[in-house]
């Protein structure tokens, strides 16, 4: 028996291809649902934009059939709008003046009046809660959900023996175990003493284990204290690889490593024309214009942690710190820009780091690393247990997302940074609260 799913309006904002993803079952959207993605279509950013994408696709439904006994999606269901619910079915304690509560008030209708088999899909946990407590069938919406405990961590290690190491370090090849990934990093660690290691890399074209081209770099001076910012050295260094997923807690270094390299690449080796450097401006990527003054004005705020690890970079101990960052930004080596503000660009020979990127839609992701150009290189970094956005949690950001759509792809990197190297109370706040 086909279902009957109910959407409640941040689905259609989360995924715009959403109406689609249920098969051959009914989706029904309420009144108050159009209601709500005719407020965000005027909005400048990409809810706005996703906003009228769905209202256009609506349009097109429309002409399909009458919209309020049903008309055929191209999944093989079909879709419904529900008109006129005034709410008077929810427990007295519910306030009918809420849009939520009449879209969960539809539900019921269907169910109790229609019997049909009806199941509420929210991205708003508050809204689940309060389907769930009516007694609704409810779900969170996860087409492109990953699950983040079981993320690839971008590395692994690989017991040897004694003599198989030494042969490695005197250029002997080894064959890669067979579930490798591309660009997959390797501690090769003696089985009899683990304190006799190596570094390698995963020749994907030759399926074979060779040893790091960048082990021994320091980019703008800055030295690896471990062995993931080793790995991701190697993954920031390489212009091979187009596109680098950092992620890890506060403190284990991913914007810093990620500026280092950049400037490495811009500044030294003039690999690349500019630094980029981009952060979701507020959760659900509201617009900038919040703020007072100029753009650029309005950025410093939310760029600062930007402008921090750069003032680190530059050698804070001496004087003209400061000079120093004007600098970069004079060379014009350094660009900041927010999220908001790259949908429409075309990106050539860039390093692009998008900072704080575990606050990002999968679709607000995609968006951007479609931007780049030919001899851009994509940083993404963030740590996805510290999301801002209300309708994103590990598992279905964009980040995580990214990660595992792109895992076995010859241009993508990633790895996973464990420990923190801020400072010891740093490390500790990091993984006790």
């Amino acid at each position: 028996m086909p279902k009957t799913y109910v959407l409640d309006t941040n689905v259609l904002l989360h995924d715009e291809q959403a109406l689609e993803s249920f098969g051959a079952n009914d989706v029904v959207i309420a009144l108050d649902v159009l209601e709500e993605l005719d407020h965000f279509k005027t909005h400048r950013d990409e809810l706005g934009r996703v906003a009228r994408y769905v209202a256009r696709r609506l349009d097109l439904l429309r002409k399909r059939g009458n919209l309020n006994s049903g008309v055929p999606l191209d999944s093989g269901g079909t879709l419904m709008v529900r008109f006129g619910e005034t709410g008077d079915n929810l427990p007295p304690a519910m306030d009918r003046a809420i849009p939520d509560n009449r879209i969960l008030a539809t539900a019921l209708r269907l169910r109790d009046e229609e019997s049909r088999d009806v199941v509420f899909v929210s991205k708003d946990i508050n809204a689940r809660l309060k389907s769930d407590a009516l007694g609704l069938s409810t779900e969170d919406y996860d087409r492109e959900r990953v699950e983040f405990d079981e993320l690839w961590d971008g590395y692994r290690t690989i017991s040897l023996s004694a003599q198989q190491i030494d042969d490695f370090y005197r250029g002997t090849a080894l064959a890669s175990p067979q579930d490798m990934l591309p660009n997959e990093l390797a501690l090769l660690q003696d089985s009899g003493n683990p304190k006799h290691t190596a570094l390698a890399r995963h020749d994907w074209a030759e399926k074979r284990l060779v040893p790091l081209l960048y082990e021994n770099r320091a980019p703008w001076k800055l030295r690896a204290l471990n062995l993931q910012q080793h790995f991701a050295i190697e993954l920031l260094m390489d212009p091979q690889i187009k596109l680098v997923t950092l992620i890890g807690k506060a403190g284990t270094g991913k914007t810093l490593l990620a500026l280092a390299a950049g400037l490495e690449q811009v500044a030294e080796q003039q690999v690349y024309r500019r630094i980029l450097v981009s952060r979701p401006i507020m959760p659900l990527g509201k617009d900038i214009g919040y703020l007072p003054g100029s753009k650029e004005e309005k950025l410093e705020s939310w760029m600062e942690p930007i402008f921090d690890n750069l003032k680190f970079l530059v050698d804070p101990m001496l004087e003209g710190t400061e000079g120093k960052i004007d600098y970069l930004f004079e060379k014009e080596w350094i660009e900041v820009e927010a999220v908001t503000y790259i949908r429409g660009r075309s990106l050539p020979k860039l390093f692009i780091i998008v900072d704080e990127a575990q606050n990002l839609s999968p679709h607000e992701v995609k968006t951007i690393v479609s931007r780049a150009g030919h001899d851009t290189k994509v940083v993404l970094t963030g740590d996805p247990y510290q999301i801002d956005n209300p309708y994103l949690d590990a598992s279905s950001n964009g980040l995580t997302t990214l990660v595992e759509r792109f895992k076995e792809q010859a241009l993508f990197g990633h790895i996973t940074l464990t420990t923190s190297e801020r400072s010891e109370l740093a490390s500790l706040a990091a993984e006790l609260l």
